[in-house]
């Protein structure tokens, strides 16, 4: 696993943003299209505005969640708003199926959606180790399933990308940021097996950190 620290949360989003651009633009060379998955909460909101910047070619891109909670939309809780900065084709942007009255089959439609393989997946840290939508102790980090629902998790059910998605991914980066992560940082890097976050496939990562998340290494 490659780990980069940059001076502030600011040029850590910034950094992220370049690196993602660049796999984007590689995929859509190499094989003519590119998918990313991201994740939500605040961390991600600055990287993902300084994203939609960059010239790509977004009509060959299609975004995916990493995870959503189960919530109406409209719900401020909702990581669905956060890709409206992404330039993309409306098409172009799956969003996991949260309203529906069946959560089992959503799981099962976002799955088919989803390519073989998805070229970036990016995901944060929080403070108590979890990455997607995977509390520490959920059983959804063993699940065979791409898709999947976590258990109740500050206050919502989650749907959530699967370590099978995430490790199945080309690439994949985790975006740091703030003092209230170091800890975590601190035990994900010593291989903590209690964080969720170590179950995401070291090979192919790269953790970009702001030096506050990174102060206890």
């Amino acid at each position: 696993m490659d780990v980069v620290v940059a001076p502030t949360a600011e040029a850590a989003a910034a950094l992220a943003a370049d690196r993602i651009a660049g796999r984007l633009r590689d995929a859509v060379r190499r094989r003519g299209s590119a998918t990313a998955a991201f994740s939500g909460g605040s961390t991600p909101k600055l990287m993902l505005t300084l994203l939609g910047a960059h010239d790509l070619p977004w009509r060959a891109i299609t975004a995916y969640q990493v995870d959503e909670r189960v919530a109406p939309d409209g719900d401020p809780d909702r990581n669905a708003p956060l890709l409206e900065v992404l330039p993309l084709p409306s098409r172009n942007v799956k969003l996991m199926g949260v309203t529906s009255k069946d959560l089992a089959a959503a799981c099962r439609r976002a799955a088919a959606l989803l390519p073989e393989r998805l070229d970036v997946v990016h995901l944060g840290l929080g403070d108590d180790g979890h990455t997607a939508s995977w509390p520490p102790g959920d059983p959804v980090v063993d699940c065979r399933e791409p898709v999947a629902l976590s258990g109740m998790f500050n206050g919502h059910i989650r749907m959530t990308l699967t370590p099978v998605a995430v490790n199945g991914a080309r690439w994949r980066i985790v975006l740091v940021a703030g003092s209230g992560k170091a800890a975590a940082v601190r035990g994900w890097m010593a291989g903590d097996r209690s964080l969720p976050i170590t179950r995401v496939r070291r090979t192919g990562t790269v953790a970009v950190l702001d030096a506050a998340a990174a102060a206890q290494m």
